[in-house]
């Protein structure tokens, strides 16, 4: 069973929305797009590179794949087997593309993933594609979190948990952080929420 990994820049108070530049999403008036830059610093990089050359396909929505697709097909140098890769992209408008091994989800897309998940193969990565994880959160199919949480709040901006997150559990694998400050941690689903009182 491939298991559905999700890779994330997030501020402190949750916000991915454009980590990389200023012109990737300015929906609803964002302005801090690139909020990442400043403090992404080589030991995060190399980490990146790490986490992003296992063996893997990718699980996108339709805005973070043509981001990629404007990209990556001519600078697979900077990501090994980006190009080999299968790229699921769900998209209710668009149903073809240039860049080799795309394969489109249009219809039935909760249960499309859940067929995709118990087939043999690398696990899916989803990077970027906010709505779809909102998606994936809602029916309980995101196995792990790759986050890169960053010391800054911005207040405003799609978050990474949003409306549709259920109640759910998770447990530390790894941590670390890096010398600007950025936390680097992985969780895994680990069952439903516990509570208790002291």
């Amino acid at each position: 069973m491939r298991r559905i990994i999700v890779l994330s820049f997030i501020t402190l108070d949750g916000v991915m929305q454009a980590p990389g530049g200023p012109q990737e999403d300015t929906d609803d008036g964002f302005k801090y797009g690139g909020w990442v830059v400043p403090h992404f610093d080589e030991q995060g990089g190399q980490i990146m590179h790490e986490q992003m050359t296992k063996p893997l396909d990718l699980l996108l929505g339709r805005r973070t794949y043509e981001i990629f697709a404007s990209y990556w097909p001519t600078h697979e140098s900077e990501w090994p087997g980006i190009n080999s890769a299968t790229k699921y992209v769900v998209s209710s408008t668009r149903t073809n593309s240039l860049w080799d091994n795309t394969v489109f989800i249009k219809d039935n897309v909760v249960e499309a993933i859940r067929r995709l998940k118990q087939q043999d193969g690398p696990d899916l990565q989803v990077h970027g594609s906010g709505n779809l994880i909102q998606t994936l959160l809602a029916h309980d199919l995101v196995d792990e979190f790759w986050l890169k949480i960053f010391p800054v709040t911005l207040g405003t901006g799609k978050r990474l948990f949003d409306k549709g997150t259920i109640p759910a559990s998770y447990t530390l694998i790894e941590s670390k952080s890096t010398p600007s400050g950025v936390i680097i941690a992985t969780l895994k689903r680990a069952g439903d929420v516990k509570t208790g009182s002291f």
